[in-house]
């Protein structure tokens, strides 16, 4: 017997949980709503803390989805902010909530993000090495950068290189160690990499590619990073961005269907257990506009996927059709938006002018536009978008 009962239960405080509950009030929903979530903040936007927040150019206050908790009071939607959801229990259909309290429901939505990768190497116990999912790492690498006079950052990819970006801004030295010989390119594909790592570079980037981390130095507290080619670079702080995994563990442990991409969803974003859905990093969905499943790990797809989970919930029964949206910022030096994704092509076309920082890349497989990435020409990503989900021939 369930403690109490309520009709949606939004399970995650992140972007997807914050933007599903302001879609079902919006909509007219007056059944309850409640949102629970594991870290101490209101939902909030995570972009930030690599950028503006870290900084120190912005409060955490502006980063807060439907700004902050007078929000979620004024809409009757219940916020329970450091209590996690511990258990679900599909056939009564009940959570168990941390503390103890044991919740009925009758929707849900699983928005539970994703967890960093953390390195398992030697030394990886120093002081001074940091992961950056939440506010309060931020706070730390802040902190510690302050003090610092050469910081590392593992990782060519978006975490990598904005915080290396966000740092330089802040008077630090960085260097970037990354697997991939060129920054970026993983996502973007060499030639668009190189112009990405050159702004870094031209702002006093140090980029050594190809480079594979063997161990972290230190006596207590890192001291240097060394690479299996025998690279060996001095430091007074690391931090890591060795990407994520989809945090699918509750839904794992309650019978609901996982994949290596996260939790399973059919086309509608709900999962194996009918009235539970799932949306944001956690989420891989069948795509309608890709032919295949995919999941995508950015902010715009977690509000997306929220705002159309909480429709379905209401009985829109429709199909999730909105093409991925992604952005990014290297301080104010440079600032990227892409819609895809392109996991293969064949071919890039670029328009504009790459030396005055205004272009696109259009990346092509066959004759289909697979993914776009506009840098100072944002104009031209709504042609791709429509042209990505209608297939239409790129001429």
């Amino acid at each position: 017997m369930a403690d109490r009962e309520v009709d949606f239960l939004l399970v995650g405080g992140g972007m997807a949980s914050a933007h599903c509950a302001a879609e079902l009030r919006r909509r007219g929903a007056e059944g309850s709503v409640l949102l629970a979530g594991r870290e101490p903040e209101p939902p909030y936007e995570r972009p930030p803390i690599s950028k503006e927040y870290l900084r120190g150019d912005a409060g955490r206050e502006d980063a807060h989805v439907n700004g902050g908790r007078s929000w979620y009071e004024e809409n009757g939607v219940e916020l329970l902010t450091g209590k996690n959801v511990m258990g679900l229990d599909l056939e009564a259909r009940t959570a168990k909530i941390q503390g103890g309290e044991e919740v009925g429901f009758g929707k849900a939505l699983l928005g539970t993000g994703a967890m960093v990768n953390i390195l398992r190497v030697e030394g990886a116990e120093n002081e001074g090495i940091h992961y950056l999912r939440a506010f309060g790492n931020a706070d730390a690498i802040r902190a510690d950068a302050e003090a610092a006079e050469h910081v590392v950052l593992i990782g060519g990819s978006y975490i990598g290189c904005e915080v290396a970006a966000s740092l330089t801004a802040r008077g630090r030295k960085c260097t970037i160690v990354a697997m991939e010989d060129v920054a970026l390119s993983r996502t973007f594909g060499e030639d668009a990499g190189r112009w990405f790592q050159g702004q870094l570079e031209e702002h006093g980037v140090t980029f050594h590619g190809g480079e594979t981390l063997s161990a972290f130095e230190g006596d207590g507290r890192v001291r240097a990073v060394v690479t299996e080619s025998g690279l060996a670079i001095e430091c007074d702080a690391v931090v890591v961005g060795a990407g994520v995994r989809p945090d699918a563990m509750l839904a794992q442990r309650a019978g609901i269907e996982v994949g290596d991409g996260g939790i399973v969803c059919d086309s509608k974003l709900e999962t194996s257990a009918p009235g539970v859905y799932a949306a944001g990093d956690c989420c891989s969905y069948e795509s309608v506009v890709h032919g295949r499943r995919i999941h995508v790990e950015h902010w715009d797809v977690a509000m997306q996927q929220g705002i159309h989970a909480a429709a379905n919930m209401l009985g829109a029964g429709a199909d999730y059709e909105v093409v991925p949206y992604f952005f990014s910022d290297l301080a104010d030096w440079a600032s990227l938006e892409y819609v895809g994704p392109a996991y293969e092509w064949d071919r890039e076309v670029w328009r504009g002018d790459r030396d005055s920082g205004e272009f696109s890349v259009w990346y092509l497989q066959g004759d289909r536009v697979a993914g776009c990435l506009s840098v100072g020409r944002s104009e031209e990503l709504a042609e791709a978008r429509q042209m990505i989900a209608e297939r239409t021939p790129f001429d």
